[in-house]
This record gives C-alpha cells, structure tokens and sequence, in this order.
C-alpha cells in the first residue's frame, strides 16, 4: 500500500509544483505568528495546491513545528551525546533555571520557548545552545548560565563567540581538506570538465578511486551514478547537509567554510548523470550553514559556474538550498526526499530505490556532503591517485571528528585503516582533565561503544561491524567514568523514542517500550528488566522498516557489552 507522502510527491509532480519552499513558509509563520493554528494549514495547502492533510502532517512531523508555542526569545539547548557526557544533562536543567521556564515549552507570556534538540554540530565544545541564530558553547554557555549574559524577558544579549572548528589533515596531500588548507582554490576544475570533458571520464575517474558514500550507508559512488545515469529523465541530485549524528560535525565545517567545493562535487556529480536541477538540504540547527550555503550559490551564478549554458557549454545545472525542519530520520535517503519536496520526512520501502524514482519520482543520486567535497580532488589528480590512500580493503580518507573531552577535539582528515588508538592517544591526546576514559561511542547514536581494550580495531567499516560497531559517520564520543551506565542507556532509547519517524509499528512503539525500561535500571531486578529488553531488540532488529530501528538495537546492544559490568544481564 502506498504511503500518504508518495500520494503526495505523485501530486506534486502532475501539479508541477514541488513544495520545496513549504518548509520555508510553515517556518515564517511560526515565526511570525508564535505557532501554526488550522487555518494556516488550509492557506498553505490552498497556495500550493495540496491536501491540507499534506501540510497538516509536516508542520506535526518537524521538531521546529510541533512544540506548540515559540517565544519572541527561541533558545535551542542541545541533547546530543556529546553534550551529554559533558555534563551529564545538568546543562539542560541549569539552562531551564536561568530562563524560567521548562524544555520543550513557552513561556505563559510568551517571552520565551525553550527546545531541545539532538545537536548543534558544536561537540568539540559541547554543551551547547542556539539563543536564537547565535551560538553559545562551553560549561557557562557563553555566559548564560553564569547570568553575565542574556534574560528571560527576550532583551538583546551578547553572547561570547564560539572557538572556530578546529581541522588538521593527516593525510599527504589533503583531499576533503584541501580548500581550507590553502591547498587548492574554488571551482578549478569545474570550468574544464564541462566545457571540454566527458560524463564517461567523470565516471571512470569515480570509478577508479573506489569512493564509498561518506554518510554512514558506504555504497560506491561510481556505481549509484552509473544507475541513475541509466534511466530515463529528468533526472536530480542532492546534497545531503543534514548531518544529524550526535558527535559528528565535519559536514557543518564544509559547508560553512569551503561551501564551494561542496557546489562543485554536486556540479560534476550532475555533469556525469545528466542531471540539470540539484538540491542542497540543510538541518535547520545550522543556521550558519544555510547562510552560507545560499551565498555560495548565488556567488557560483555570478561566477558562471551555474545556469545555463555554463561557461559557454551546452550544459544547463542549477541549485536549490532547502532548510531543514528538525529531524534526524530526515537524513535517510527516500526520508531526505520527501523533506525536500515539503512532506512529511517518512522513510518508505525500497525497492524502488532513488536512482530509479527518487525526488519528484524521478531518477535521483543523493550524496553526503563529504563525499561531494572529495570529488573534485578525485577528477582532477584521477582515481588511481585516491585509490593509493587508505586501506585496500578501503580507499581513501576520512574525516574524523573527535568530541570534547579530549584534550585536542576537532576534525581530522585520516586514511582509512588507522587504528582507534590512534585517533583517540595520538591526535585526541587522550582526554583532558586528567579523566580516564571509560568508553568510546564511534559512528553517532547508531553506532556503538567500545572499551578502551577495543581501540585497536581499525577504522575499516568490516572489522568494526564484526565488533557490533557501524561506522558511520566516524565521530568518536569519549565518555569518563562520571556518567553511570544507566544513565547511557537511557540517553540510547531516549533518542530513538524522539528521533522514530513512525511510520512503522516496531520502531514507533519499540523504542518507547525501551525507554519504558530503561527507566526502570538502577532499580531492583535490574537483570529481569535487561531481559525484557532483549526480545524487544530483535523485533526492532528484524521488522523495523529502514536502519534507524535496527541500529538502535544494535546501539543499545553495544551499551550493555561495554558497560557489561554495570549492567549485568543476559549476554546480546
């Protein structure tokens, strides 16, 4: 049975009109008005020619929407795990003192709202918060928690600037890094690719290279462009900037400070599909991001790397940012598609995949920001030259990103293969404080813990899925021993009872259940809860309709193998 959301992108597209801006619109009014009441709906749906159920169920899907109130003051405190094990939650409940009013609700003379979300992309200084578009990191929040800044009553605040992302390559020469290394500048291969090059050479480049999607999923580029490339058009490609993981912030460093090389890995993926329309999405907790990234695509109009008839070619290929609206499931594949087309962010069964029937139901090729920063690299020093770097099981660079508990967090271009231990003694610097690190979180909420006995695993995708640990975007959390197991756990199933889109029974309820009794840990008959948590994870495992059920289970599976001494129980 078909979804209600392909009902409506099959809508949408006899219509000819794509919602991409209803995001934007829903976004306005929430603004304008403090909330999004029924006969918004109905002037919406009537202005984009949808059902009202169409609009209806995006503004109750999207975290930005369904809170219900927003104040003339809006602050965004950050839930992600790296802001977690930095104080264990205690930022959140200091963060409702000061402003008088509790997560997730409005102030009653609507001065204002406090939201939580799952991350901000600022783990290298965790925690964090969002006092409106501007940023505020560190044990104080940039002054808000030591009262020097800010009030309650939605007056002007001047808060301390965030520390900048700090990025170090490892790897000679940079690949993804090479723009904001000084390495290579914007848009310089481009030019002659399209006025005298070959969709066929892009390819065989790609091809040769061995590029794998940098987004977690790791299938070959090569070939997912070959498969859109061989159906009918139109035919679309997309940015994927929703970069939702907990830990991981290398997408937000790119496209807020080489947003350039992200346009021009969408550009050439475009040239070797023949695609002639390409979409960025970004999550709307990086206000910066999508700044930037709007900038630079009017700046590459202006250039003339973008429009029609692109320096003097007969190949027309413009962009499209669309903001996000708050979801982490959003950032799946077929889920991607129907946020951008305005929808309700559900992920949908496959086959058919999206480089048959992607956006607008037509064929679409849909890649991570990191993985469309390092084509550029690719096409220019060939495939054979990447190929060289990493691991043969792996070619190529990563970018690593490391949490705040380390003595040196930041971003870290490695080859594939270094062991863990690397990334977390050698270039983390062990962690700061003189703290003992008690476990590692790699890959985000869906991936999983390690013990400090595990670290010499290398950064390959099979070798650590053999330990139960996907790869993921590669972040690494760092967790001491001041946050108890218990705790960890349920931080696990709370994010997948928040996160769940819900469009399948057995994660929806799944991770609610979970949550359920992982509340009860720390009580007595601690071991009976753990083993009603198991069946639970098999269902979840086996019947979940896209990998978010699944890699919870697996995720909360790691919790109890690396904290198997707190939480003892039947052995996953």
């Amino acid at each position: 049975m078909m979804q209600p959301s392909e009902v409506f992108v099959g809508l949408q597209a006899r219509l000819g009109r794509p919602g991409t801006v209803l995001l934007d619109r829903l976004r306005g009014v929430q603004r304008e008005r403090g909330g999004i009441t029924a006969d918004v709906l109905t002037r919406l749906a009537d202005e984009f020619g949808l059902p009202v159920a169409a609009v209806a169920g995006a503004a109750s899907f999207y975290a930005d929407f369904t809170q219900g109130c927003r104040g003339r003051r809006h602050v965004r405190v950050c839930e992600g795990t790296s802001c977690f094990a930095s104080t264990g939650g205690e930022h959140v409940r200091d963060l409702e003192r000061v402003l008088g009013v509790r997560r997730d609700t409005c102030a009653s003379d609507g001065s204002v709202s406090l939201q939580a979300v799952r991350c901000l992309g600022y783990c290298y200084d965790s925690p964090a918060v969002l006092d409106g578009d501007r940023p505020a990191t560190g044990r104080d929040l940039g002054g808000l928690l030591d009262g020097s800044v800010g009030a309650a009553d939605g007056s002007a605040a001047s808060l301390r600037t965030p520390p900048p992302i700090p990025y170090e390559s490892r790897v000679d020469p940079p690949v993804v890094l090479a723009g904001l290394l000084g390495v290579e500048g914007e848009w310089e291969v481009w030019p002659a690719v399209v006025t005298g090059g070959s969709p066929e050479r892009v390819n065989r480049e790609i091809a040769a290279s061995g590029l794998r999607g940098r987004g977690g999923a790791g299938f070959p580029t090569a070939k997912k462009w070959a498969m859109a490339a061989s159906e009918p058009g139109p035919r679309y490609v997309i940015a994927n900037g929703d970069e939702g993981d907990p830990g991981s912030y290398c997408d937000r460093l790119l496209m807020e400070q080489d947003p350039h090389r992200v346009l021009e890995g969408l550009a050439l993926a475009a040239f070797a599909t023949g695609a002639h329309h390409g979409l960025v999405l970004v999550r709307s907790e990086y206000p910066a991001a999508v700044h930037r990234m709007r900038a630079a695509v009017a700046e590459a109009r202006a250039g003339g790397h973008l429009g029609r008839r692109i320096h003097g070619s007969g190949f027309d290929f413009d962009v499209e940012v669309v903001e996000g609206a708050g979801s982490y499931v959003a950032g799946e594949e077929t889920a991607l598609m129907h946020a951008v087309s305005g929808l309700r962010g559900d992920a949908r069964p496959r086959p058919p995949y999206p480089t048959s029937k992607g956006f607008l139901g037509r064929p679409t090729v849909l890649n991570n920001v990191e993985t469309l920063a390092a084509v550029p690299w690719v096409v220019r020093h060939g495939g054979a030259a990447y190929a060289r770097l990493g691991h043969p099981d792996e070619p190529g660079t990563k970018l690593v990103c490391l949490s705040q508990l380390f003595r040196r967090p930041g971003v870290y271009e490695v080859e594939y293969g270094v062991p863990l231990r690397h990334l977390v003694q050698e270039l983390g610097g062990g962690l700061r404080d003189g703290r003992s690190l008690r476990a590692v979180q790699v890959g985000g909420p869906l991936g999983g813990f390690l013990t400090p006995e595990q670290l010499d695993l290398p950064l390959l995708t099979r070798p650590l899925a053999q330990a139960g640990v996907p790869l993921g975007h590669a972040s690494l959390i760092a967790f001491d021993a001041a946050v108890p197991a218990a705790a960890v756990l349920r931080h696990e199933w709370a994010f997948g009872a928040a996160e769940s889109c819900g469009a399948c029974t057995p994660c929806r309820v799944g991770t609610r259940r979970g949550l359920e009794l992982a509340e009860r840990i720390g009580e007595p008959g601690q071991a009976a809860v753990l083993a009603q948590q198991e069946p639970l994870l098999e269902v979840l495992d086996m019947a979940s309709l896209c990998a978010f059920g699944r890699g919870v289970a697996g995720a909360v599976r790691s919790v109890t193998r690396a904290y198997a001494d707190e939480l003892p129980g039947p052995a996953a």
